[in-house]
């Protein structure tokens, strides 16, 4: 073969290879592309033909709700309100009633709640209807505890924010009419539950206060039945005020004692010792010596005397008095606590009332399908990379 400039010339009526045909090529591109279709492609268009051919429609039923107590102030401002009140929004004060906000959202997603709906509304029955598909209904009607709380809890949302201490309440459902009827439910134990709590505090409050009335009361009782048997045995409705007129009537009788023993030594000396008068005014004097010393018997006298009834009376009347006091301090402090525990009552504020949704808005197609396109990307892409780096080392 001739030699040109030093290339070897081809002989002129070489062949030219065969191009390739078009089923050639078709399997060629799906050779190259089969990993994209198999990872990306098909999944996202079985995705997309459950979404819109087989998955149901959901409908959501939102409400606000405040757990304040009575008379209590705004709640408290974060963020920016915070830092220009010289507070950081994470020291910043908690709202009024947060932790029991918090407890009532802790409430409703729990076992109880669930159990209760169950009980009064049908809660299986309302997330397992003819229309709910196999992927976000219920899968049987006969779930258990746990499997029913897992998917309530998938199905109800409830988020306190820290900011505005509001609480809001997001249900799904596959028919309005549930959505709307489980969010009624939720509210009504939610105001069931505060006033749970309500009823506590009160009853702990109060019961250290209202034992010690009681107490103080029962004591004050037996005190006042030991006065009024010392009374009935001793019959002087007023022992002090007996022994009062008894020592007055000793008193006057001394004195008129002392005056008659004046006038009879004044009379001895004048007439003698046999003189009639002298014999009356001595007779008056012994006669007034009699009663003296009958009255101070009476007055000074034994068990029986005034003065020992007088003395079990002061003690029981001292004790009274003290009790009466101690009765009348634990009745203040009840007064107090009770009004304290009402000042700290608790009350659910409906904010925004559940609403009856028209429009479904779960699922969220074309949201999900961008998602789900965007993830199987991303592991396409990484998968490229590592299949790409093997082979070049390989080779």
């Amino acid at each position: 073969m001739p030699e040109t400039q030093g290339f070897i010339m081809a002989p002129l009526d070489a062949e030219a290879p065969p191009r390739p045909g078009p089923a050639a090529r078709a399997r060629g591109l799906l050779r190259g592309r089969g990993w994209f279709l198999g990872v990306v492609v098909l999944p996202l268009v079985l995705a997309a033909a459950y979404l819109y051919g087989v998955a149901a429609d959901q409908y959501r039923s939102e409400a606000h709700f405040l757990v304040r107590a009575q008379g209590a102030g705004r709640p408290a401002a974060g963020g920016v309100a915070a830092l220009l009140n010289g507070a950081t929004p994470a020291t910043g004060a908690a709202p009024d009633g947060a932790v029991e906000a918090n407890s009532v959202a802790d409430y409703l997603t729990s076992h109880d709640v669930v159990e209760t709906l169950s009980n009064r509304i049908g809660l299986v029955q309302r997330f397992t209807r003819p229309e709910a598909d196999p992927v976000f209904g219920l899968r049987t009607d006969q779930p258990s505890p746990e499997e029913l709380l897992r998917y309530y809890r998938r199905q109800v949302d409830v988020h306190f924010d820290n900011e505005t201490g509001i609480t809001s309440l997001k249900v799904r459902a596959f028919r309005p009419g549930d959505a709307y009827a489980v969010a009624r439910a939720l509210l009504w134990l939610g105001e069931l539950q505060v006033n749970a709590m309500n009823a506590r505090a009160y009853g702990d409050g109060l019961g250290q206060a209202r034992r010690q009335v009681a107490e103080a009361q029962g004591a004050l009782t037996r005190v006042q039945r030991r006065v009024a048997a010392l009374r009935s045995v001793a019959r002087d409705a007023d022992p002090s005020r007996t022994a009062s007129a008894q020592i007055g009537l000793v008193s006057t009788l001394t004195a008129d004692l002392a005056a008659a023993r004046a006038q009879l030594n004044a009379a001895r000396s004048a007439l003698g010792g046999r003189s009639p008068q002298v014999q009356a005014l001595a007779g008056q004097v012994r006669a007034l010596e009699a009663q003296v010393a009958g009255q101070e018997g009476r007055l000074a006298g034994g068990g029986g005397g005034i003065a020992s009834d007088l003395g079990n009376y002061e003690e029981l009347r001292l004790e009274q008095e003290f009790l009466a006091k101690r009765y009348d301090a634990a009745a203040a402090a009840y007064e107090q606590a009770r009004e304290r525990a009402q000042r700290q009552q608790l009350y659910l504020v409906r904010v925004v009332e559940p609403n009856f949704p028209v429009e479904s808005v779960y699922p969220r197609r074309a949201l999900t399908l961008l998602t789900l396109a965007a993830v199987l990307l991303v592991a396409y892409g990484i998968g490229w990379l590592i299949v790409a780096g093997v082979r070049e080392h390989a080779g």
